[in-house]
């Protein structure tokens, strides 16, 4: 069994499945040959002498290198250190669940994952600090829009909140500060963190973390980090220095770099610009009110005027823009954002679409980031918080047939970081024993694989390549999601071995 790190020369017998598969003839297996980090030659088995370390592959399957789209790296990291929330039922159960969470180092016990938008009763201070005593505790919602604070931890960060939910840019707040921990312990957690994601034939990610990523991943290459290739936004509080640095969306970063990785793994990636809220938190900019709450619209977190003049001051500076759009109010907010500023980029998210605007992504050049998990996880608080809309929930299909490149992520730590679980949940538009959610928005696996990968298995591609342990065209939703992946290549390198 090769080690990690090595560099593969042969690729023997493998099946492609995926881009690239249209270039060959029939199913038998193939030799992928590989040198300086790319693809150079396919050919029928044997037919070619091997070179270099040779993986033998027996007939398995092998997919181009996998992204995730959307991820708030050092969150998703932490994660693993925080209590999980997902089971908590209801407010009480959720406190119950914090009374007995360990005290973390820095004094604060930490939860995250809870989604309060069907429990039958709503968080308070007194029913947290009733649970929680004097420790500061924290509860971070899945979808990070909104925290939940006891006494002891409002007064710790100085914020006053009469329910002990501070929502949108305060919640963000708490977010950054508890995130915020050395970066030597954030770094090991993101080291592991990229190790998982590479047994799950991850590649590549694109990270939203909030933070100034730009002096973050050269120190984590640095320390060991090698699991995949990064795009690193920055948010408009950093625009300036951004521009000053020089900092162009898909350059490289100029740093001292006698590893040489830096400048292979990392590249500048977008500005994120938060337009809205959330479902989850009953944020999310909508043509129609919340149920039980006529008044409640959502919230246009940056007014379109202010939005216009970010994206054109990052259009002209050679930065991409992600915009976070989920309500159908902010999707066409951000679509006229971008038709007038001339910007290029993505929005993340697009939960909920009007009709008249799915084409103009296409015509727009904006890509559509999307998060299939999202839809089936999110499927019962559509039916309660969105039954009253009238525009598109969670599209897929009608994205791709009005035009538009869709590309997948997972939202880590919303939804876990697996690119697999995108894939099923975009094909099959379920995770349980429920019939699927929407059929009508259901994509083709090939149509699922092209929107999570960023090369294909064709000669002069990068050797990004992922070898299968069985065929994910004849896989139902279960065998999608739970994809064996047996061996992950990065540029020929081997970053992860079963």
């Amino acid at each position: 069994m090769s080690a990690l790190g090595v560099e593969v020369g042969t690729v023997r017998a493998v099946r492609p499945v995926g881009p690239g598969r249209e270039f060959l003839l029939d199913d038998e297996p193939v030799d992928l040959h590989l040198a300086d980090g790319r693809i150079v030659d396919i050919a029928p088995t044997g037919a070619l002498p091997a070179r270099g370390e040779v993986i033998e592959a027996d007939g398995a399957w092998a997919v181009p290198g996998l992204w995730d789209n959307h991820v708030h790296t050092v969150q998703w990291a932490l994660a693993a250190e925080r209590v999980p929330l997902g089971a908590a039922d209801s407010a009480a159960g959720a406190a119950r669940l914090m009374r007995d969470a360990p005290v973390l180092p820095d004094g604060r016990r930490i939860g995250t994952g809870f989604r309060d938008a069907l429990w039958p009763d709503r968080p308070s201070v007194a029913a947290l600090d009733a649970e929680t005593g004097v420790v500061p505790t924290y509860l971070i919602n899945a979808d990070v829009h909104s925290v939940w604070l006891n006494s002891a931890a409002l007064a710790r960060e100085g914020f006053r909140g009469d329910d002990g939910l501070l929502r949108e840019e305060d919640a963000f707040e708490i977010s950054r500060r508890l995130n915020a921990v050395d970066p030597a312990h954030s770094d090991e957690a993101v080291i592991r963190a990229g190790a998982a994601a590479a047994a799950r034939g991850v590649t590549g990610l694109v990270d939203f973390d909030m933070a100034w990523n730009a002096d973050a991943w050269p120190r984590r290459i640095l320390a060991g980090f090698a699991a995949h290739r990064v795009e690193f936004a920055f948010y408009p509080a950093d625009l300036d220095r951004a521009i000053a640095a020089g900092l162009r969306t898909g350059e490289r970063l100029a740093v001292t770099d006698p590893t040489g990785l830096v400048g292979s793994l990392v590249r500048v990636g977008s500005l994120k610009v938060i337009s809205d809220g959330s479902l989850g938190t009953r944020t999310a900019a909508c043509s129609h009110s919340y149920p039980g709450d006529p008044a409640n619209f959502g919230v246009l977190t940056v007014p379109p005027d202010e939005l216009t003049a970010l994206l054109t001051t990052a259009a002209g500076a050679g930065i991409e823009v992600a915009v976070h759009a989920i309500g159908d109010r902010a999707v066409t907010a951000a679509l006229d954002a971008f038709g007038a500023s001339g910007a290029t980029g993505s929005m993340e998210h697009a939960q909920l679409v009007r009709h008249a605007d799915l084409a103009r992504f296409g015509r727009l050049g904006v890509r559509a980031s999307v998060q299939p998990q999202h839809a089936v996880d999110d499927r019962d608080l559509v039916e309660h918080h969105w039954a009253e809309q009238t525009a598109i929930g969670y599209p897929l299909a009608s994205l791709l047939s009005a035009g538009a490149e869709v590309r997948f992520g997972s939202d880590a730590p919303v939804a876990p970081l697996d690119p697999w679980h995108a894939i099923a949940a975009a094909v099959w538009r379920t995770d349980d024993d429920r019939v699927a959610w929407h059929p009508e928005e259901r994509v083709t696996l090939d149509q699922a694989l092209e929107a999570s990968v960023r090369t294909s298995l064709r000669p002069g591609q990068s050797a990004d390549i992922v070898l299968l342990g069985s065929d994910p065209r004849t896989a139902d939703a279960a065998g999608l999601r739970t994809m064996p992946v047996t061996t992950t290549m990065l540029g020929g390198r081997l970053t992860h071995v079963a």
